[in-house]
C-alpha cells in the first residue's frame, strides 16, 4: 500500500498534545517512514521556511501557530492538513490555485459550536443573564421579572445552512422544533432530508419564527446584512443568537434593539474582538455574551485531529480528500 514518504508535523507540543492525543498521533506515525515534528514555539518565520525546506516533506500537517508558507514551496510538498479552520493565514491563494492540496478541519467541531448556539437559545428564553444579575449581584428573587419560555415547539429560523447549522437541527429535535432555513445551498433533497423548510426571504425568516440564529458565512454579501429593519421583525420575546461571525451583524443597529429589552440576544462573535471592555453591549440584562469560545472546545480538540487522520489515509489511498480548500472556498472556510 502506498504511504506518503515523509510527514512534516509543524505545531507546539502544546498543539501536539490537543489536537493528536494517543493513539492518534501514534496512528499519524504509521502512515509515513518518515514522520518529524518540529516545535514552532516561538519560532521566527524565517527559521521556519528553512526547516521546511531541509525537510521537505510530501505532507505538512499545521495549525495555529505554525508560519505561514512562502511563496516558494519545497519540490515534494503535495499535502497540507491543516488542524485548524480559516487556512488564510497558512496557506498563500496562489499555492491552492496551483494545485497544493490542502485541507483543514470541516465540519468536525460543528457540533460542538451547534452546541454553544443551543446554550445561548436556552440562555435567552430563560433570561438567564437576568437572573445571574439579580441572584448573584442583587441578592433577590423573582418578582415582577422577565418570564421564563420553554425551547419545546418553538419555531427556529437559521440563516445560513452550512455544517453548524445541520448539527443544530438535530440538536434541536428532541425539542419538537419547526425549524426553517435561508441560504442559498438549500435545495428540496436537503430539505427533505434534514426536515426543515425553505424561507423564501431573510425577512420572512426574521418574521415567521421565534428564535433567529446567525450562521451565514462572512463574504461581501453578507457583511451587515442584519441590520435594524430585519431585527424588528422579530416578535418581542423572541431570542436572537450569532455564533457565526459578528460582521454579518450591524453591530450599532443591534445595539438599539437590545437597549429596548423585547428581545433576548445571544452573541459569541463580534465585529471587534475582543469586545472593548467599555462595549454597551456588556451590562445588558438581556444579552447574553461569551468570548468567541463556541469552538472547539479544548476536551474536543481531539475531533479535528482525528478527521485529519482520515484525510491522511485517504490521501495514502488515493480517495477524495474531505474539506479540501479550493479557490472557491478560500475566503469562506472559518
Amino acid at each position: 500500500m502506498p504511504r506518503p514518504s515523509s510527514i512534516l508535523v509543524a505545531v507546539t507540543p502544546e498543539e501536539l498534545r490537543d489536537f493528536l492525543p494517543e493513539p492518534i498521533l501514534s496512528e499519524v506515525r504509521r502512515l509515513t517512514p518518515a514522520f518529524q515534528h518540529l516545535d514552532t514555539t516561538d519560532l521566527a518565520v524565517d527559521r521556519f521556511h528553512h526547516a521546511l525546506a531541509a525537510a521537505n516533506p510530501e505532507v505538512l500537517v499545521g495549525c495555529w501557530k505554525t508560519p505561514k508558507l512562502s511563496g516558494t514551496l519545497p519540490p515534494g510538498l503535495r499535502y497540507v492538513g491543516y488542524l485548524c479552520g480559516s487556512v488564510r493565514q497558512l496557506v498563500p491563494r496562489g499555492h491552492v490555485e496551483c494545485g497544493l492540496l490542502v485541507t483543514n478541519w470541516g465540519g468536525s467541531i460543528s457540533r460542538v459550536v451547534a452546541e454553544c448556539a443551543l446554550f445561548h437559545i436556552l440562555c435567552g428564553l430563560r433570561h438567564a443573564t437576568h437572573w445571574i444579575h439579580t441572584m448573584h449581584g442583587a441578592g433577590g428573587w423573582r418578582g415582577d421579572d422577565p418570564v421564563p419560555a420553554s425551547l419545546f415547539g418553538r419555531r427556529v429560523g437559521l440563516h445560513g445552512f452550512g455544517h453548524v447549522a445541520r448539527e443544530l437541527v438535530g440538536l434541536l429535535r428532541p425539542f419538537g422544533c419547526n425549524v426553517s432555513i435561508f441560504a442559498p445551498d438549500i435545495d428540496a433533497t436537503a430539505e427533505a432530508s434534514y426536515r426543515v423548510r425553505r424561507a423564501t426571504t431573510l425577512e420572512s425568516l426574521f418574521s415567521g419564527n421565534d428564535i433567529i440564529v446567525e450562521l451565514a458565512p462572512l463574504i461581501p454579501e453578507t457583511t451587515g446584512i442584519v441590520g435594524e429593519k430585519l431585527l424588528r421583525l422579530i416578535r418581542p420575546g423572541g431570542v436572537f443568537v450569532n455564533v457565526g461571525r459578528g460582521s454579518v451583524v450591524d453591530e450599532t443597529a443591534l445595539l438599539v434593539v437590545a437597549r429596548e429589552g423585547q428581545i433576548m440576544i445571544g452573541l459569541d462573535v463580534f465585529t471587534v474582538e475582543p469586545l472593548p471592555a467599555d462595549s454597551p453591549f456588556r451590562g445588558l440584562r438581556n444579552v447574553t455574551l461569551t468570548p468567541h469560545i463556541a469552538g472547539p472546545t479544548h476536551d474536543r480538540l481531539c475531533d479535528a485531529g482525528e478527521f485529519l487522520l482520515r484525510n491522511l489515509r485517504a490521501y495514502r489511498d488515493g480517495l477524495p480528500l474531505q474539506a479540501l480548500i479550493t479557490s472557491g472556498n478560500y475566503d469562506l472556510t472559518a
